[in-house]
């Protein structure tokens, strides 16, 4: 994550803070630990909460997802600003305007009646849950005393784990016996308790301030890039693509602006985004592995989890605890992963995760309308363990390809990357699916057999002949959908399998490399 980009390992040590001890260390790690878990938690909780949320804001589900691609979106945008903003105005000062930022637009979120007010205050949640990740991880190492600050990094490394676990059971639950509202509403007791904890544990915390120069013009470009590339995403589907102005219009704003992005950002001395790194050839294969292979990953725990519910039947609760099994393996096998790269090629471990990913994703193509519960959930236990594999390897072999100096800057980038492909890849797989299971759907109406008999029987059972037919045009949808559902997974596969040879485009890493803290 930017942690780096804020304060090295030890940072906070090595400049006159005097680490914590005792019960005061022992809360305040909690706290710390717990303010990265609820904006964690928030990345997943919505996603089986998106039909409910859609149902109550009388919206598509396709643009009830931009409730999942506006907070990535603010999130990406504002994670390279963190860095700067820790040394401008003081690490706790920043994370503790974050934090209040991140409780109020929660709170605004649970109050907004329609999808662009929703979608508005989901940018303003990311906008401030952003800088919370790397800021919790910059704070631990700064009172953790050295010899303990591998033990604070597991300890943080463990809520990145199982907050994804937690967020659909969760988002679920809420959503069945409350309201949806409730999955933001929730946030802002949590953030209130962390604000206490904060304000009362982590005062002799802060980080000194020096004055430095912004990229704003730079800043301007990748908002507006961004913007109009996701906003073109997201509408796309809903104006017939490229058949609408305003999609046209989009597009060649997006690329107009990428383009001067990537040149102003090139030539300029205190960049926002410090594209020179793409030099170092591990870094740039670690980067394209990690967001062709996220991207493929986090769209399809947004697919899931909807298609359970539309074309299943499942309640948001029964979908939240199938799609929660992702998890359970990550966590058991995350701890082996440092010895496993002192003892193999990082670049291995990688390959393998990333290629069980995609096995895990090969063996949804034989779903169907007819699956059960504990065939859903085999693919999402077994995938855990590849995202274990994935995740640090990727991170570490990205990480020690650049300059001492680059770290910060890399690491950056790295989670830009990552957490921008999850906004993308959701809207274009999501887009993907719709337009498959229609077509699919399209294509099976055309060769029913027997409807008619099937129709005159239903009539005879009671059936009126509008029923009979609504009856046999759903099922001809969920099949369609089904269908749809599997195309997807066998794309999502070949897409991991590119993912995983893109490793081997880096040089080997030594052995001796130590896994990236925090990531």
């Amino acid at each position: 994550m930017a942690g780096a980009a804020v304060a090295p390992a030890g940072a906070g040590n090595g400049n006159g803070a005097k680490p914590l001890t005792g019960m005061r260390l022992v809360l305040a790690g909690f706290v710390l630990a717990m303010a990265n878990f609820i904006v964690v938690l928030d990345t997943t909780i919505a996603n089986v909460s998106v039909p409910h949320i859609s149902g109550g804001l009388a919206v598509s589900v396709t643009s009830g997802t931009w409730v999942i691609t506006s907070y990535a979106v603010a999130e990406a945008i504002c994670v390279p600003l963190t860095g700067w903003l820790a040394q401008r105005f003081g690490t706790l000062r920043v994370f503790i305007f974050s934090l209040v930022g991140f409780g109020v637009f929660s709170a605004l979120c649970g109050l907004s009646g329609t999808l662009p007010a929703l979608v508005l205050f989901r940018l303003g949640q990311g906008f401030c849950g952003g800088p919370l990740m790397p800021l919790t991880q910059t704070l631990m190492m700064r009172i953790f005393p050295k010899e303990m600050q591998s033990k604070a990094m597991a300890m943080w490394a463990m809520t990145v784990v199982t907050a994804p676990i937690a967020g659909p059971i969760l988002g679920g639950y809420i959503s069945d016996n409350w309201s949806w509202e409730w999955i933001f509403f929730i946030n802002v007791p949590i953030v209130a308790l962390i604000l206490f904890g904060v304000l009362a544990l982590l005062r002799d915390a802060e980080t000194p301030t020096r004055k430095l120069p912004i990229d704003s013009v730079g800043l301007i470009l990748l908002v507006i890039w961004v913007g109009a590339f996701q906003m073109m995403l997201d509408l796309g589907r809903d104006e017939d693509w490229f058949n609408s102005t305003r999609i046209v219009v989009l597009a060649c704003i997006a690329v107009v602006f990428f383009v001067v992005f990537v040149i102003w950002e090139l030539t300029e001395k205190h960049p926002v985004v410090d594209l020179s790194v793409f030099r170092h050839r591990g870094f740039s294969a670690s980067t394209a592995s990690l967001t062709i292979a996220f991207g493929t990953y986090f769209a399809s725990i947004v697919i899931i989890p909807q298609w359970l519910q539309i074309s299943l039947g499942y309640t948001a609760t029964a979908a939240g605890h199938a799609t929660a099994f992702s998890g359970v393996l990550a966590v058991v096998v995350s701890p082996m992963v440092p010895k496993l790269m002192q003892k193999f090629d990082a670049r291995l471990l990688v390959f393998i995760g990333i290629t069980w990913i995609g096995i895990c994703s090969l063996m949804r193509a034989h779903w169907s309308t007819d699956i059960t519960f504990g065939t859903v959930i085999v693919p999402q236990l077994l995938q855990g363990a590849g995202v274990a594999l994935m995740i640090v390897p990727l991170t570490t072999i990205g990480l020690v390809s650049v300059d001492p100096d680059e770290t910060a800057s890399a690491a950056g980038i790295a989670n830009f990357g990552r957490t921008l492909a999850g906004a993308v890849a959701t809207a274009l797989v999501t887009t993907m699916w719709h337009d498959a299971s229609r077509e699919k759907a399209a294509v099976l109406a055309g060769n029913l057999n027997g409807a008619q008999s099937v129709s005159d029987t239903m009539q005879n059972q009671g059936f009126s002949a509008d029923q009979a037919r609504g009856v046999i045009a759903q099922l001809v949808e969920n099949q369609g959908m089904a269908l749809g559902t599997v195309e997807i997974f066998i794309l999502s596969g070949f897409a991991l399998f590119v993912a995983a040879m893109t490793i081997w485009l880096a040089p080997k890493p030594s052995r001796d490399a130590k896994p990236a803290a925090g990531h």
